[in-house]
This record gives C-alpha cells, sequence and structure tokens, in this order.
C-alpha cells in the first residue's frame, strides 16, 4: 500500500470514529510511519485518534503530537483535578487507593506507587484519562516484585496458544531476568501485538515486557 492510500484511508477512520473530531487533525505518512498533529479537545479524544490509527491496515508505527487544548472557560483547576481523582480511586473496587499517589501540574497527571498486577496499574489511568481538565497521564505505577523464574515462561507460551487471536508458532518468549519477559516474532496487526503482550502480563509477578515484535 501507498503512503498516500494509507493517508486516505487513516483520514477516512477517523472521520468514522464518533468520538474523535477530525477537523483539527493532520495526518502525515512516511514508509508506514504515521505523524498526528494538530489538536483536539481532550485527553480521551487524543488517545481515541491514536486507537483509530492503529486500526488502519498498513500502519507500522505512530509519533503522536496531537495537543489537548481546552477553551480557557473549561479548564479546571490542578487541586479540583486531584480531588476528583482520589474519589475516582476510592470507589474503583479493582485499584488499591491507598497504594497510589497522585500529582497534578498544568492539567498532567503523574501517578505513582506500587500495585499487585498489571490489570491494577491499566486500571488506574483509564479510569484517570476521561476526566474533564486532564491533560495527559503519566503512569509511574510500579508492580511488585513476586515472580520467580521457574514456570513463568510456559505459562505465558500455554497463554499465547490459548489465544484465539495468535498464532503462538510465530512468537518467541524468554526470560531476560526476574519478572522480565522478551516477546520476538512475527505478528499480522495490531490486534495480534496487543493480544501477545496481554498475554504476557497475564503471568503472575511480570514486572516488565520487551516488545520486539515485527509486522508480517
Amino acid at each position: 500500500m501507498s503512503d498516500v492510500s494509507l493517508r486516505q484511508d487513516i483520514i477516512d477512520e477517523l472521520d468514522f470514529e464518533p468520538a474523535v473530531n477530525s477537523a483539527h487533525i493532520g495526518v502525515a505518512v512516511a514508509d508506514g510511519v504515521v505523524t498526528l498533529s494538530g489538536h483536539v479537545g481532550s485527553y480521551a479524544e487524543k488517545l481515541a485518534a491514536e486507537s483509530a490509527t492503529r486500526r488502519v491496515k498498513g500502519v507500522r508505527a505512530i509519533a503522536q503530537e496531537i495537543e489537548v487544548r481546552y477553551p480557557s472557560d473549561k479548564k479546571t483547576a490542578d487541586d479540583e483535578i486531584a480531588t476528583r481523582i482520589l474519589a475516582l480511586l476510592r470507589w474503583n473496587t479493582v485499584v488499591p487507593a491507598d497504594a497510589i499517589k497522585v500529582r497534578v501540574q498544568g492539567g498532567w497527571v503523574t501517578l505513582t506507587g506500587e500495585v499487585d498486577w498489571q490489570f491494577q496499574r491499566i486500571a488506574a489511568e483509564d479510569q484517570i484519562r476521561k476526566l474533564t481538565g486532564v491533560a495527559g497521564v503519566m503512569n509511574s505505577i510500579t508492580l511488585k516484585p513476586r515472580a520467580q523464574a521457574g514456570d513463568v515462561k510456559l505459562k505465558i507460551e500455554e497463554a499465547l496458544k490459548r489465544s484465539a487471536e495468535v498464532e503462538a508458532r510465530n512468537i518467541q518468549v524468554s526470560m531476560v531476568g526476574d519478572g522480565r519477559v522478551s516477546l520476538a516474532g512475527r505478528v499480522h496487526d495490531w490486534q495480534e501485538r496487543q493480544a501477545v503482550t496481554n498475554a504476557a502480563w497475564s503471568a503472575n509477578g511480570i514486572l516488565s515486557v520487551e516488545d520486539h515484535l515485527s509486522f508480517n
């Protein structure tokens, strides 16, 4: 597929995505690498634009340069954002709120602390990025070290075999340290790549996943 055709497909997908107002989003493509520029009205919309772009066949990588611009009368004070975040975390039964610290500066939220599971780390960010006034989220929450080197690799490989979205024979799994896993091999699209990394994170005690996957 040519870059011109890919660019048009991305523009069409952004126009089709109801969560995105594509009027102020620019799209540039060079050798399958997409640069998104311009501005949107919320951080959630920025993420929706990136997600829509990833869905398009032929996209190899994305450079995200979209800015979040709130109208001056809709800006929310940092202390108000922080108060809302703490309330959200308290109500979320998945996330151990006492384990997470929140800092807000200029609408940018930084999360720190330590949790047991990757899904808790993701859930905390998912709650926050939808809030009005949030310009971005830096998720610095870490995971408690729990992995034992033993059968972690086998558990990940078994999870890959169970996944309908993954051709497991094309994926190589290596343990590169306590709680650290390396993924290599070839996948067909972004969805399969995400399925592979999700399978790796699902193993008990994984602290980091090195993604060396490439596209067919």
